[in-house]
């Protein structure tokens, strides 16, 4: 329960998970929300990267997350380390089920027709 209501600790696992696959973090964000009639409030953890950003945003009341890894791969392929990404903070979380849903986004090259 502590990663879905400690904005802090949350943040800095975050941080901490962009590093050891290799991505560069640039900035954060890490915001608690009030306690409402149902419970704890959530929290929403951004870490802006190099490559793009991640988000994290949590219900605590529902005993649920959402992590959202978005990289650009316009000088660079970062898939791989996007989903050690999503592997490492998926295994904080220690779900008793996961919906994983993968976009591949952009052909720039295409649409700029080069």
């Amino acid at each position: 329960m502590r990663w879905l209501v400690d904005a802090q600790d949350l943040g800095v696992a975050c941080v901490e998970a962009v590093e050891a696959v290799g991505l560069q973090a640039v900035g954060t964000l890490f915001h608690p929300f009030p306690p409402g009639p149902r419970g704890p409030g959530g929290v929403t953890a951004t870490v802006l990267l190099a490559e793009s950003h991640l988000c994290v945003h949590t219900w605590p009341e529902q005993r649920s997350a959402t992590l959202d890894v978005y990289v650009c791969n316009f000088g660079a392929d970062h898939s791989a380390r996007a989903r050690a990404l999503m592997a490492a903070l998926e295994a904080l979380f220690v779900p008793g089920r996961a919906e994983r849903h993968v976009l591949q986004r952009g052909a720039i090259q295409a649409e700029l027709g080069q």
